[in-house]
C-alpha cells in the first residue's frame, strides 16, 4: 500500500490521543532528519531593511530575502551574533549589519559551491 496523506489522517484519527501524540512526535523526528529542500530561488529577493529592527526580525528577514541558503549554516552564526547583541550589549544596528554581511557571504558561497 502507498502511503497518502488521506490514509495516514484515516490511522490518525483511530488512534488513542496518547498514540496520536506518538506518532506526531515520530513525525517530527523524520521531518529533522530529511534533507532541506533546495530552494529553486537563486537571487536575494530584495526585501528592503527597515529604518528600525529588531535583531529577531532581521533575522528572520534575511532568512526570507535568502531562501537558498541552508538554514543549518546559519545556525552558529545567528547565535553569536544574537549573543553578542543579548549578552554583550552589542547594539541592534551593529549586530544588523554583521549579519548582513554574514548572510551575504554565505550566498556567495552558496554560488560558488553550486558553479563546480
Amino acid at each position: 500500500m502507498k502511503p497518502s496523506s488521506q490514509s495516514l489522517s484515516i490511522i490518525f484519527g483511530n488512534l488513542p490521543e496518547k498514540d496520536q501524540f506518538m506518532l506526531f512526535e515520530f513525525a517530527e523526528f523524520l521531518k529533522s532528519r530529511a534533507p532541506e529542500p533546495v530552494s529553486k530561488i537563486t537571487e536575494p529577493l530584495g526585501i528592503e531593511r527597515p529604518e528600525k529592527e529588531s535583531v529577531v526580525a532581521a533575522i528572520k528577514r534575511l532568512k526570507k530575502n535568502y531562501p537558498m541558503i541552508l538554514q543549518k549554516e546559519l545556525l552558529n552564526e545567528t547565535s553569536e551574533f544574537m549573543m553578542q547583541h543579548m549578552m554583550q550589549g552589542k547594539s541592534a544596528v551593529d549586530v544588523i549589519d554583521d549579519l548582513e554581511v554574514l548572510f551575504e557571504s554565505k550566498f556567495k558561497a552558496t554560488l560558488v559551491k553550486h558553479s563546480d
